[in-house]
């Protein structure tokens, strides 16, 4: 694919550059509470427009239902993006409409626009294609230049995605070429031994990378609510755990996949458990107890991984070459049950592994228990985009650019 310097050796002085970008940040109300897929995008942005270029900023934001809704506005992100950039950045209400065609407009050169949420449109998330496509030819229709840099979204085939770049001559961003050389790190001459942590909630959110990992991976170190389904998978109860009883066959069928493969797979041994989950706005205390991994009494639930754990895992990734972790512990937003994904964050930092950190909630994790990020090797912008392409699947964005 052809990347934004071949772009910027051309000249993009006085070009209208649409860069897709991942501004899809949390909020909490008009507050943003991680702005790192801001920052991740902002040295493309920031090089077009020193380079001249009208900048055109679109990107997603949440899930609204292809309409307008205030809850979901880009707006905040765009004050961010203005504020990390050090100008003004200008806002168009509208996707395609009146403001955003005045709003590029008045762009001069060197300037920078964000466009309303994407998904206000029911053009971009469409299956069927010629909407998805009409949506494509009202976003071209404000500029001369693609440049994709939504590395969070490159495996969605929306119209500023997948569609839009046959319609523009097209580059990749700063971001994804990072992201993709990040990965073929992960899938091409691995350095030994790989161990891959996986955590998070849902286990059937996992199960297609773990049947690529079976093959590539030296260790899987399993934590967070998907780790009570390979417990059970062996035979333990959960107690009220999170539980996917219908993934327990195919997670049993795994273990004994990993057993034949010589891939070592490695499960709790201890859990902080409690009979509530804890308030997370509060961040009241939660009081849990810690109990062995095979004796987790019917009435409680496993919230983090226990202390013997985090010692298993941080020595399991002590020398280890390569690490790539997709997935919190246990519910590291409340203090109590955070200590878990801090022992595998600085299990990572205490090891010289070349470490990638799976986006979503894992990078969340990252800046919220305090780390330094530029103490990883690399902390990615897009979990799902990422575990896709460690499944190896084809990503729409990608395949779009390397037309």
């Amino acid at each position: 694919m052809k990347t934004i310097d071949e772009l910027l050796a051309e000249g993009v002085a006085g070009r209208r550059v649409f860069v897709r970008a991942d501004l899809n940040v949390p909020l909490d109300g008009a507050t943003i509470t991680d702005d790192g897929r801001i920052r991740a995008v902002r040295p493309t942005i920031a090089r077009l427009a020193e380079a001249g270029a009208r900048v055109i900023v679109a990107s997603h934001l949440g899930r609204p239902k292809g309409a307008p809704d205030p809850a979901f506005s880009l707006a905040p992100a765009a004050a961010r993006l203005g504020e990390l950039l050090g100008t003004e950045v200008a806002f168009a209400t509208d996707t395609v409409g009146e403001s955003a065609r005045a709003t590029v407009e008045g762009l001069a050169d060197g300037g920078v626009a964000v466009i309303e949420n994407l998904r206000f449109n029911a053009g971009e998330t469409s299956k069927d294609d010629a909407e998805r496509g009409a949506f494509a030819d009202s976003l071209a229709a404000l500029a001369d230049v693609y440049v994709g840099d939504g590395f969070g979204a490159v495996h969605r085939k929306h119209a500023s995605v997948f569609d839009l770049p046959a319609r523009l001559p097209h580059y990749a961003g700063y971001l994804i070429a990072t992201e993709v050389g990040v990965l073929k790190k992960l899938t091409e001459d691995v350095k030994r031994p790989y161990a891959v942590v996986l955590g998070g909630a849902k286990v059937s959110d996992k199960l297609a990378v773990i049947d690529q990992l079976l093959g590539k991976a030296d260790r899987l170190l399993i934590g967070g609510g998907m780790a009570y389904t390979f417990l059970k998978a062996r035979g333990h109860e959960v107690g009220i755990s999170l539980l996917q009883e219908d993934q327990v066959p195919a997670v049993a069928e795994y273990m004994e996949r990993a057993e034949k493969n010589g891939v070592e797979l490695v499960l709790p041994v201890d859990v902080l458990v409690s009979a509530d989950f804890p308030d997370l706005k509060t961040k009241a205390p939660a009081n849990p107890s810690v109990v062995a991994a095979d004796a987790i009494p019917a009435d409680q639930e496993g919230l983090d991984i226990g202390p013997e754990t985090r010692k298993l895992y941080a020595s399991k990734l002590a020398d280890a070459a390569t690490v790539f972790w997709n997935g919190p512990m246990g519910v590291f937003e409340h203090p109590d049950y955070a200590e878990g994904t801090r022992a595998v964050a600085q299990g990572l930092l205490d090891s010289s592994a070349f470490s990638v950190v799976g986006g979503g909630d894992s990078a969340a994790a990252v800046r919220q228990l305090g780390f330094d990020e530029n103490a990883f090797g690399h902390i990615s912008t897009g979990g799902g985009a990422s575990l896709e392409y460690l499944e190896g699947k084809t990503l729409p964005g990608l395949a779009a650019l390397e037309d």
